[in-house]
């Protein structure tokens, strides 16, 4: 199975920590400077106008703060913030009750709005257009719909796969960003917020070795951050040195590039039993023992990243980056998997 330590997505056990590390402000936001350079222009100009913002749909892998950013604007407009999941909308009574309620120039967040079903999206329409809730009372002959009035406010949607997001639904969202993955300097920085949060002492050199072994991603790191922290307690007197970083990443088998056992393992078949490829994802799920969507969706994206991978009409293929990587010389978690094969 794949490391929970290195997945993007948010742990229920890890939501109140999540919750008091999260930025309040565009300032205090680190990383994605051209989402928030625009953002801070139509924040702006909606205060001025006295307006209400544009709905706004925010896309890219998770982790990387979608829903901080929602959590963001709706404290930069002073006004409330309501979250569900579009799996949460099972039926048009439910969506209803969500936006009734909202207040005036509210913000409503739903996550994973791809997975809204599609008798909900043609409801939220003119939700979102005209602000009005169109409920059908009676069916049949005698078909009636009653017109309720809802408050205006801001959707913001997200979503790790825009392409699911139907056409009419994603026209009406006059704001569209995409989040990317972030620096390792970018990573640093939130680092060392979230080390001062969390009044954990770690040197820069420390903090900058489990950014660069973050995979690009702020959830990942801080995560990290707290297990290299666990070390440090148990092991010195509670001080990440440089040292002791890389002795608890090697411990928790996160090598130099944020590889775990499952991308190691995954490029190790994919170069010496298939020869670099192509190969099928079944193929490559079957012989390694996962599960294909676990591949495509956690491992994959940061292979890809990294430009270890190509996706090609015939299969997976390793790339020559992928090939020198291991060239280099296995290490010794490495060298279990060798066993393996």
């Amino acid at each position: 199975m794949k490391s929970d330590l290195l997945s993007r997505e948010l742990f229920s056990e890890e939501k109140p920590l999540e919750e008091h590390l999260r930025p309040r402000r565009l300032t205090e936001y680190l990383g994605q400077e051209n989402v928030k350079d625009q953002l801070l222009v139509f924040l702006e100009a909606t205060k001025k106008r006295g307006d209400v913002l544009d709905h706004i749909l925010l896309y890219g892998p998770p982790g990387l703060g979608k829903t901080t950013l929602a959590h963001v604007v709706a404290h930069e407009l002073g006004v409330g913030l309501k979250v569900t999941s579009g799996p949460a909308i099972e039926r048009p009574i439910d969506l209803l009750v969500v936006l009734k309620s909202l207040k005036p120039n509210d913000v409503l967040f739903i996550d994973e709005i791809h997975r809204l079903r599609r008798p909900i999206e043609e409801i939220l329409y003119p939700a979102m257009e005209d602000y009005v809730f169109h409920r059908v009372i009676q069916k049949g002959l005698a078909a009636a719909a009653a017109t309720i009035s809802i408050p205006h406010f801001t959707l913001i949607g997200a979503t790790t796969r825009p392409g699911l997001v139907a056409p009419p639904l994603r026209d009406r969202f006059g704001i569209v960003f995409r989040l990317n993955f972030y620096l390792p300097e970018e990573l640093r920085e939130i680092l060392f917020r979230s080390a001062r949060i969390l009044s954990v002492d770690g040197e820069k050199e420390a903090l900058s070795e489990i950014a660069s072994r973050s995979r690009g991603t702020p959830r990942i790191a801080n995560r990290l951050l707290r297990r290299v922290r666990d070390f440090a307690t148990v092991s010195g007197d509670g001080l990440i040195t440089l040292k002791l970083a890389r002795q608890s990443l090697q411990a928790l088998n996160v090598d130099a590039i944020g590889l775990d056992d499952v991308d190691r393992r995954y490029l190790e078949f994919l170069i010496r039993r298939f020869g670099g490829g192509p190969v099928g994802l079944e193929t490559l799920a079957g012989a390694l023992g996962e599960d294909p969507e676990t591949l495509e969706e956690i491992c994959e994206p940061y292979l890809l990243q990294q430009g270890f991978l190509q996706r090609t009409p015939r299969g997976r293929t390793a790339t020559e980056v992928a090939i020198r990587y291991f060239e280099k010389g296995l290490t010794p978690m490495e060298m279990n998997v060798r066993e393996v094969l």
